[in-house]
Formats: structure tokens, sequence, C-alpha cells
């Protein structure tokens, strides 16, 4: 089935300025994904909207199959020019990697890819163009399960220069760094946060650029099933439940509410088995079926779920405090863990069902509170890269 990729970033804006003068696009084709980093001159509004017009312009011009020639000429005829330099520059990376192992890099003035395999650095045969007066480096390769490639804005050489170290986080340094993390981390976004927070720390929390890691890792597809909600009728149990079973043994699932793990149990026969630990006063303790990986509460836990994906989508992951909500044996961070970490593709069953317990019978269902969860759970996901499908019964 080939392989797929799990994809992470981090930002850190310029100390004193609202918005980040870089901006990462992930962008998803039928046997591809697509990571774009680019980096608008200066810092703040000026660099934020010079970044967004690069990626989203590339990211569209790619999608619709443009050459790299075109996707360059375009960029330099579009951006606005700068009244005191009188260039209009955005630097840019453009990661493609394919089902198929191939994998295409463009470099424009951003640091090198970091390519890391099997614990050690790996040197990509570079093509050199020049398009428009600029410089391109352009890398055609293969991957393989277990690499990891890290794109960077230049935010993280200069990290620390006249502070801590006189020249900055020199490349090799830093990817030196970066080959180390890999060997302790297991996700996209934990080595991600790593280099990031090395940076930040370099920068005594007071950083002087913009600085961006995205980290794409080659990983095997991770598919979930998520149900949650009992059908609108009965009848639909053996659908809801035949459906949210399909797929090989490499699919993970998950249960959310009480009433659906009842359906499952019963539609099964496995037995259902509560836990009594407690370990969160705020949300309800997991539950136990045969072949389920995870079984918890319903809205109360999806509801924190939400919570902390939005937190890793809004860039507030960098901190130790969210991996150690994370890393919490309560039913929402294992939820929250499991999506973000370990799933490439997600798939919501999701019943209609409405229970008196949470709603106001009267609303319409688009209107109730689980409806609302699962939409927003979509919503977010799809925005953390993951392929997102939502069928309801």
């Amino acid at each position: 089935m080939g392989v797929t990729v799990d994809v992470a970033y981090k930002s850190l804006n310029k100390f004193s300025e609202i918005l980040c003068g870089d901006k990462v696009e992930i962008l998803h084709t039928g046997d591809s994904n697509i990571m774009i980093l680019a980096d608008g001159m200066g810092s703040g509004v000026k660099a934020n909207i010079l970044s967004t017009m690069t990626s989203k312009i590339l990211g569209t011009m790619f999608l619709n199959g443009a050459t790299l020639e075109e996707c360059v000429e375009t960029i330099v005829e579009t951006l606005p020019v700068c009244q005191v330099r009188q260039v209009a520059y955005s630097t840019f990376s453009i990661l493609q990697v394919f089902n198929s192992g191939e994998a295409y890099l463009v470099e424009f003035d951003n640091p090198g890819c970091i390519f890391i395999r099997n614990g050690s650095l790996v040197s990509i045969p570079r093509n050199s163009r020049v398009i428009r007066d600029k410089q391109i480096n352009e890398y055609r390769f293969h991957v393989k399960k277990g690499d990891a490639l890290v794109l960077m804005s230049d935010g993280t050489i200069h990290a620390g220069v006249g502070q801590l170290l006189n020249f900055g986080w020199q490349w090799d340094e830093l990817a030196a760094y970066a080959v180390k993390q890999y060997r302790l981390t297991v996700s996209a976004v934990r080595l991600a946060s790593a280099l990031s927070r090395a940076c930040d720390e370099l920068y005594q929390f007071r950083p002087g650029d913009d600085t961006t890691v995205a980290v794409m890792r080659v990983i095997d597809r991770k598919p979930v099933h998520l149900m949650t909600g009992p059908p609108k009728s009965q009848d639909g149990d053996e659908e809801i439940v035949r459906d949210f079973l399909s797929g090989d043994d490499g699919v993970k699932r998950i249960v959310c509410g009480g009433t659906s793990a009842n359906i499952v149990s019963r539609m099964t026969g496995k037995k259902l088995d509560v836990s009594l630990d407690y370990n969160d006063p705020d949300i309800p303790p997991i539950a136990f079926i045969d072949g389920i990986e995870l079984v918890t509460e319903g809205v109360l836990t999806l509801n924190r779920v939400l919570q902390l994906l939005k937190r890793y989508v809004t860039n507030e992951s960098v901190s130790e405090e969210f991996f150690l909500e994370l890393d919490r044996q309560n039913g929402a961070s294992m939820v929250a863990k499991m999506i973000i970490e370990d799933c490439t593709e997600l798939h919501l069953y999701v019943g209609r069902a409405i229970n008196s317990a949470y709603q106001n019978p009267g609303l319409p269902f688009d209107l109730g509170i689980r409806q609302n969860l699962v939409e927003q759970l979509k919503q977010t996901a799809g925005e953390m890269g993951k392929k997102v499908t939502v069928a309801y019964y």
C-alpha cells in the first residue's frame, strides 16, 4: 500500500510580534503529501502577508500541476515590493513525498533540509538551477519507513547569535541535535517541539527572528476509527458497528460514549468492563472491550479531546506541560494522543440519536452538542494534516 507521513510543525514569533512571519502549508493529493514552509522578509504583519501569499500560491499551483519555473515566476511577479529594499522577498521550501516512496524537494534561501535515516544524517544529491535570477536547489530521492525530514526557517540557525552563541546555531550542530532527538522521540510533533524548544532556549525565550521547524516522518498509514453516539434507529446498530469494525488489523478503534460502548458489546458479544480508576476527577474513567483499543465516556471526554487538539493546532504544544497532559492516563488524553501521534487518517462513525441527558430534545440534531463536537473534531483534525471522513447513522 506504500508509505504515508506524520507531519508536525512549531513556530516561534519574533519577540514582541503578535503575528509570525513564517507560514507552513500542509496539502494532500491522491498519491502524495506536500509540506510548504515560507519565510516572509522581516517580521510582523508584512512578513506574515508575504509568507502566507507565498505558501498559498505555491500550494495552489502545485496541486494544479504547475512546473517549478511557473511557480517561481508567479511568486516573483505577485509578491508586493518592499519600499525600503525594493525587493519582493519570501524564501521557501517545498517537500513532496509520494505514496510510492519517491520524494521531491525544492529550496530557495531557507536552511537545508535535515534528512535522517536509521539514526544518521543522509546527504541528498542536489541540482541547482537559476530561475528569474534566483538560485533554486532541487532534489529528487527516495524515502522509506522511519525516515525523518526537517524543514526550517533561518530563525533556527540564528538562534543565540550575539548571546549564548557568537555565530548562532550552526547547521551541523542543529542537525546533530536533531539526530539525537530523533533517537529519543516517537512522533513528528515531539521532534518538532524539541528542536523549537532548543531554539527558544538559545534565544533566552526572546526570539530575535521568526523561527519555524517543520517535520515530516515517513510511516505506514495509521487509520483510526472513532465511534460515538447511538444510531437514530436501533435498526442501525448492526450497520454502524459493522462499518466501525471494518478494515484490516492495522486499524485502531475508539468508542466514545456509554451507550455506544454497550451497542458494540452487544453486537460483538464481548464483555464491557468499566475501570474503577479515576485518574482525573473531571473525566469519567475508561472501559474495556476485547479488540477495541480505547473505550471512553462521550461528550465530556470528546470536549476535552477537542481542547487538547486545538491547543496543538494553535502551536501551544511546545511546552513540556502539554506533553505531560497528553501522557496522562485519562480517556481524553489517551484519545488526543492517539489522534496526534498515532493516526494518519481519522474515520468518524456518528450516531444521530438524541440523548436527553445532555441535549434539549427540541433542538434539531445539527445544533446538538455531539454534532457540534464532531464537526469541530473533523475540522481540527483536518488542520493537523489528518485525512478525515464522517459517516452518520
